[in-house]
């Protein structure tokens, strides 16, 4: 059995391969894009957006560690003075990004809340450039504006919506914590690997979620009732079971792995930028699957911010 030094060791060794790495990076945005209109359909049947979250980073736990104890066991070791930065990974990193975004479409449109979230790629680099005093290119720079200027044309800003000021602010604090979870997670993926970085984050976020909202009073009835799939595929019905099981492996565990795996071999500020793919995929997939419509100005929004995307994958 290898030592905890010896997959340490084997983790800092890795080649970088960008390609690699902004393919990560697509595939989960896509799988994140999907999972909202999954999590939709199983917040129809009651269950609330944080018991969902909590269900989510429970499952993910699970998985994880499980897969983790599979393939490296040796790897879930902790070092000494390791475990309060896995805490805040995981409560700060993990737990908290969910859960102000959830605060935060409570109280707004989701394409809002999305908007105001994605500023954290924008403060990754901002914090590179003032704090770690580490170049960033000035393509970069273009592509986050290339991505924001997209995003707010797919929520159509200039129609005046009026913005509730706390959900701007869990929205902020959204954006704040999203940008701690790329940090965070580059740094400490470079010396653990992904799988089981992930399952002692989702271990502290479950822990948080066990004391913000107590297991014992979890509605497990509503996992065992049916709802239907909504909008084209209204005619089909699944248990509310399946689809947690669906946020919990791809809405979680296998995004999740790829995103922090993508920082192996690309800078956080370009995994961030790249990940703005998600709003696309979320307003396609509502399009398709959930009839919402998209106009004109959407659509354009949705390829200025494929160009931001394609420019920050050429910076290279």
């Amino acid at each position: 059995m290898a030592t905890a030094a010896t997959a340490t060791a084997g983790v800092r060794e890795h080649a970088p391969r960008p390609a690699l790495g902004y393919a990560m990076v697509i595939a989960a945005a896509t799988l994140f894009g999907i999972n909202g209109a999954v999590s939709k359909v199983a917040l129809s049947s009651g269950m609330s957006a944080l018991r969902l979250t909590e269900a989510r980073s429970a499952g993910a736990f699970v998985g994880l560690t499980a897969l983790a104890l599979a393939t490296r066991p040796a790897s879930l070791r902790l070092r000494p003075g390791e475990w309060w930065r896995l805490a805040i990974f995981g409560v700060a990193g993990v737990a908290w990004v969910q859960l102000f975004y959830f605060l935060a479409i409570d109280r707004l449109p989701i394409g809002i809340a999305l908007l105001i979230q994605y500023l954290g790629p924008l403060l990754v680099a901002l914090w590179v450039v003032g704090v770690r005093d580490e170049p960033v290119r000035r393509r970069i720079w273009v592509a986050l504006a290339f991505s924001l200027v997209g995003l707010a044309l797919m929520v159509q800003l200039w129609r005046g919506v009026t913005l509730d000021g706390l959900g701007v602010v869990f929205a902020l604090i959204a954006a704040v914590v999203f940008a701690m979870y790329l940090l965070l997670a580059e740094r400490e993926v470079a010396g653990r690997d992904p799988v089981s970085l992930l399952a002692w984050g989702f271990f502290f976020a479950t822990v948080f979620w066990t004391f913000a909202q107590p297991w014992w009073s979890f509605p497990a009835g509503a996992a065992g009732s049916t709802v239907p799939l909504e909008g084209r595929l209204a005619g089909l019905h699944l248990p509310v079971w399946a689809l947690v099981l669906w946020v919990v492996v791809l809405g979680a565990i296998v995004p999740f792995v790829l995103i922090v795996g993508a920082l192996r071999h690309v800078p956080a500020t370009r995994v961030g930028v790249v990940a703005m793919l998600e709003p696309v995929v979320a307003t396609v997939v509502a399009w398709i699957w959930l009839r919402q419509s998209l106009s004109a100005a959407q659509l354009a929004g949705a390829a200025v911010v494929l160009v931001g995307v394609a420019l920050a994958q050429t910076a290279r």
